[in-house]
């Protein structure tokens, strides 16, 4: 119990970030069609802010599952490098039930608090830190998309915009400090510009793979020493 109320405690602050994130998401959801316990029931099958949009874009879209399959694999295999990371430092007690569990639950801010705690982790301590963000994802998705059906559209649309504010805010600090991250974020916001213009038969998920894939290996040829030489600057 105590290395649980440690993850406990740890996991308010991110639970209350997540909750004013997923907020926007609810009333996003709400806004492309689905109802109240539909974005509710994504949340709660889902812990990722960027591949709940990108999926909740195709499911209004109609998109076919495998392009929806491609889509979350490109946006979320990150989560799975995070959770090999966090295997190295497990317990002996996080047995192969613990690991399915709490992979579920693996995030940026999960893995970036877990990663830096002394020594090994338990599953309890993991279990403690992942329940209030999920709990927070959760609530926030309900209290945006009933807000959605209540307020008026003209406000409901102005915060749905918070949720791509958010996006910027993750991907402008990093851009500032680093050139290579500055031209993938440039390369894949101009091959999604060009695929939406120039291909028009293209769909908006393969549009999204394609613009990530491209951008990832062009940044990984070109600027493979300078980001080696950032992470152990510190940056």
């Amino acid at each position: 119990m105590q290395t649980f109320r440690h993850g406990l405690i740890q996991g308010i602050s991110i639970g209350l970030g997540y909750l004013s994130v997923s907020f926007s998401f609810g009333i996003l959801a709400v806004q492309s069609g689905l109802t109240v316990w539909q974005a509710v029931l994504i949340s709660l099958t889902n812990l990722t802010s960027a591949g709940q949009v990108a999926g909740l874009k195709l499911i209004t879209l109609n998109a076919a599952y495998f392009e929806l399959f491609l889509t979350e694999l490109v946006i979320n295999i990150r989560y799975a490098l995070m959770s090999l990371a966090l295997s190295q430092k497990a317990h002996k007690s996080f047995r192969t039930p613990h690991r399915l569990a709490v992979s579920a639950g693996v995030t940026d801010e999960i893995f970036a608090v877990s990663s830096i705690q002394p020594g090994q982790i338990k599953p309890s301590y993991m279990y403690g830190l992942i329940l209030m963000p999920y709990l927070g994802w959760a609530l926030g998705t309900f209290l945006g998309a009933a807000a959605g059906t209540l307020l008026p559209v003209k406000l409901t649309k102005a915060l749905g915009i918070a949720l791509y504010g958010m996006f910027l805010a993750i991907i402008v600090p990093p851009s500032r400090k680093s050139r290579g991250i500055l031209a993938v974020v440039l390369i894949a916001a101009g091959i999604s510009v060009f695929l939406h213009y120039a291909v028009k038969t293209l769909t908006a998920g393969f549009a999204m793979i394609i613009a990530s894939v491209v951008a990832a290996m062009i940044g990984a040829f070109f600027f493979p020493h300078q980001a080696a030489e950032e992470q152990e600057a510190g940056v």
